[in-house]
C-alpha cells in the first residue's frame, strides 16, 4: 500500500502550494530543499526537478500539468466532443501535428512559466503539476512521456477529483495505474489565492439568487481592484461559475450535445434549429451569457461548415450591399442610404437568430478592404461609411439585448439613463423607416410563445411610454416608475407562488374555504414582512391570482398531463397553454419536474412539445 507525505506553504501573498509525494517509502526519501537566498522551493527525484520561485515555476524531467477545464476556453476538438473529458492535460515536450492531429514527444522537456501565464493558459484558480520516479520507466524522456500518457492520461482527463481539489482521491486514482509498487508520484498543486477569493465570493453571491445586486457588484469591483485581478480573468471566472450552476449547466450542455450531433451530420436540421432556438430563449431567461453559446458555436464548427438547409438569402444581400458600396462598384465612395442600412440590419437579425457568424465575417472582410483602399489612396471618408454601419449594428445589438432581458428575465433593473438611450435608439431606427423600431424588436416578440404575462406588460408599457414621451405626454421619470412597479409586482408574485404553493401542497385541505384562505394570506404576509420581502400587506388580487394559478397547476398535473402523456394529445396541451393564463416557461418546468419525479423519458416530453409522433 502506498503512503504519502505533504508539504504546504505560500510563495508571496498570492501563490499557495501543496507538494504531495506518494509511494511505499515516501517517508524515507528526501524530496525537497529550500534555496534561502533566492526564496525558492526545489522538489526533485533522480532525473526530475520542479522549482517554485517568487515569479514563476520551472521544471525538467518527465511529467506535465493538468487542471479542470474552465468553460469557454478553447478546447481541442478531440476533448470537446467527449463530455466525459473535463480536464486539461499538457505533457512536457509534447507537440500536436496540425494536419494529422497526432501527438508526438521529444526529449526536450525543460521549461518555465510565470504565474501570470500559468493561471491564464490553465485554470484561473488551481493548477496541478506532476512527475514520476520509477525504475520501470524507459530510459529516454520521450518514451517515459509516452508511457505515462498511456498509463494515467485517461484517468487524469476524466477525474472529478481535480476540479473538487480532492487530493487524496486524485492520488488514489493515479498511483495504482503506474503499476510499480516502488514508484514515487510527485504532485504539486498551485493555487492563486487572489483569484480563489474572487471566484468564491462571486459564486456565493450568484448561487444565492442567480443575480448580482448593485451592492454585491460593488463588493466584487472593490475586491478585484484591491487584489489587482484583470478584467479578462474576472470574466473567465464569472462565466465558469455561472455555467456550473446546475440549471445553467443543463441548458448549455444540451445545447452542446445538439451541436455535436449537427457537427457529426454536417448540417443543422429544422428540428435541431428549433431546439437550439428554444435553448437560446431559455438562456436569456436564465441570465446565461450569450458568449457561452457563441464559444460553443465557434469551437464545434471549427474546420467545417455546418449547412443549414434554409436558404441564406440574407448573406447574399449583405455581400451585395457591402461589396457594391465598399469594394467594387463606383458607389464605393458614396453614402449608404436608408434602404441599404435596413437591408444590413435585417440580415444581421436573421444571422443572429440562426447563430450564423458568416455575417460577422463579411463585415470583417469589408473592414479589411476599406483599410486597403484607403492605404492605396481612396477617400478616407470610406471608413466613415463603414463606421456608420457598425454604429447602427451596435445599436441593434444593444437594443435587442435590453428588450430581450426586459421581456424574459425577472427583476431586470431599468433606469432613467437606459430609457433615455432607448429613446434615442428608437428615433434612430424609426428614421430609417416608419415603424422600423417596432418591426425589428417588438412585432415578433409578441408572437413568442414564451413571452410571459409580466414580460408582455413590461414591453407594452415600455413602448406606450416611449411613444408618449416622444409626444411630450409623459416623462422618462414617470415611465421608469411604471416599469419599477411592474417589476415589484412580479417579484412579489414569484415569492408568493413559491411560499403559498409549499403550504398548499403540504396542507391543501386546510385552505379550502374563504376563511382558511384569508388565514393563509395573513400567515404568508407575516412571514414575508418578517423576512423584509414586503413592507405592506399582500395585494388581494395578487394573492387570489396565486391561489388560482396553483389550482390550475394541480389540475394540470393530476388530470390533464397524465392524459396528454398517455394519449400523446398535443392539441389538449396547446389548448391548455393558450387558455390557462400561465407562462409557458412555468408550465414546462412543471412538466420537467413531473417527468423526473415519475422516472419518465424527457425525450418523449420534448416530442410532445414539438407535436412529433
Amino acid at each position: 500500500m502506498h503512503r504519502d507525505i505533504r508539504l504546504h506553504g505560500q510563495m508571496g501573498d498570492q501563490i499557495e502550494y501543496f507538494v504531495m509525494v506518494a509511494g511505499t517509502d515516501a517517508y524515507q526519501r528526501y524530496f525537497f530543499n529550500v534555496v534561502q537566498d533566492d526564496d525558492r522551493l526545489r522538489i526533485f527525484s533522480p532525473g526530475n526537478e520542479f522549482i517554485i520561485a517568487p515569479q514563476g515555476i520551472s521544471y525538467q524531467g518527465n511529467g506535465g500539468s493538468f487542471c479542470e477545464y474552465m468553460f469557454g476556453v478553447d478546447q481541442p476538438a478531440a476533448d470537446l466532443v467527449k463530455p466525459e473529458i473535463i480536464n486539461r492535460l499538457v505533457m512536457y515536450g509534447a507537440h500536436t501535428d496540425d494536419r494529422s492531429g497526432l501527438i508526438s514527444f521529444s526529449d526536450r522537456t525543460v521549461g518555465s512559466a510565470t504565474y501570470e501565464n500559468l493561471f491564464l493558459e490553465g485554470n484561473a484558480v488551481c493548477n496541478y503539476f506532476f512527475f514520476v520516479h520509477s525504475t520501470r520507466l524507459s530510459p529516454t524522456l520521450k518514451s517515459q512521456q509516452q508511457e505515462l500518457v498511456k498509463r494515467i492520461g485517461k484517468a487524469i482527463k476524466r477525474s472529478e477529483a481535480i476540479g473538487e481539489e480532492r487530493d487524496d482521491l486524485l492520488i488514489s486514482e493515479i498511483f495504482p495505474l503506474l503499476a510499480d509498487e516502488t514508484a514515487q508520484l510527485f504532485v504539486i498543486k498551485l493555487i492563486n489565492r487572489h483569484h480563489r477569493d474572487y471566484r468564491n465570493l462571486f459564486r456565493r453571491l450568484y448561487f444565492r439568487t442567480k443575480k448580482i445586486a448593485d451592492d454585491d457588484f460593488s463588493r466584487l469591483v472593490k475586491l478585484a481592484s484591491r487584489l489587482r485581478i484583470d478584467r479578462y480573468q474576472q470574466e473567465r471566472m464569472r462565466i465558469d461559475v455561472m455555467y456550473r450552476r446546475p440549471d445553467n449547466t443543463r441548458i448549455v450542455d444540451e445545447y452542446r450535445t445538439i451541436l455535436l450531433t449537427c457537427n457529426a451530420k454536417g448540417e443543422i436540421s429544422r428540428l435541431d434549429n428549433a431546439r437550439l432556438t428554444r435553448l437560446k430563449t431559455l438562456s436569456v431567461r436564465n441570465k446565461i451569457p450569450g458568449a457561452l453559446f457563441h464559444t460553443l458555436d465557434e469551437m464545434l464548427k471549427k474546420g467545417r461548415t455546418l449547412i443549414n438547409r434554409e436558404e441564406r438569402d440574407y448573406l447574399s444581400s449583405t455581400r451585395e450591399v457591402l461589396e457594391g458600396i465598399f469594394l467594387h462598384e463606383k458607389r464605393i465612395e458614396s453614402r449608404i442610404d436608408r434602404d441599404d442600412m435596413l437591408t444590413l440590419i435585417r440580415a444581421n437579425k436573421i444571422a443572429m437568430e440562426n447563430r450564423d457568424h458568416s455575417f460577422d465575417q463579411l463585415l470583417l472582410d469589408a473592414s479589411k478592404a476599406c483599410d486597403e483602399k484607403i492605404r492605396d489612396g481612396a477617400d478616407p471618408d470610406l471608413m466613415g461609411d463603414f463606421s456608420y454601419v457598425i454604429t447602427y449594428l451596435d445599436r441593434f445589438s444593444s437594443v435587442s439585448n435590453l428588450i430581450s432581458q426586459l421581456a424574459f428575465m425577472e427583476n431586470v433593473r431599468i433606469n432613467e439613463q437606459m430609457l433615455h438611450g432607448l429613446l434615442e435608439h428608437k428615433a434612430a431606427f424609426d428614421n430609417l423607416g416608419e415603424g422600423c423600431f417596432h418591426e425589428l424588436f417588438i412585432r415578433e416578440l409578441y408572437q413568442n410563445a414564451y413571452l410571459g404575462r409580466f414580460g408582455r406588460r413590461k414591453v407594452t408599457t415600455l413602448m406606450d411610454g416611449l411613444t408618449a414621451v416622444e409626444a411630450h405626454q409623459t416623462t422618462i421619470e414617470h415611465l421608469n416608475r411604471q416599469l419599477q412597479e411592474i417589476d415589484q409586482e412580479e417579484r412579489i408574485s414569484i415569492i408568493l407562488l413559491e411560499r403559498v404553493r409549499d403550504r398548499i401542497r403540504n396542507f391543501y385541505s386546510k385552505f379550502s374555504t374563504r376563511a382558511d384562505k384569508e388565514a393563509l394570506r395573513r400567515e404568508v404576509t407575516e412571514e414575508l414582512k418578517a423576512k423584509k420581502y414586503l413592507r405592506e400587506d399582500i395585494p388581494v388580487h395578487l394573492f387570489n391570482e396565486t391561489i388560482f394559478t396553483i389550482n390550475k397547476e394541480i389540475m394540470y398535473l393530476q388530470t390533464l398531463l397524465p392524459t396528454i402523456i398517455a394519449e400523446r394529445d398535443v392539441a389538449l396541451r396547446e389548448d391548455f397553454l393558450e387558455n390557462c393564463g400561465m407562462d409557458r416557461f412555468y408550465v414546462e418546468e412543471l412538466e420537467r419536474e413531473y417527468y423526473e419525479k415519475n422516472g419518465l423519458d424527457l425525450e418523449d416530453l420534448y416530442k410532445i412539445r414539438k407535436g412529433l409522433s
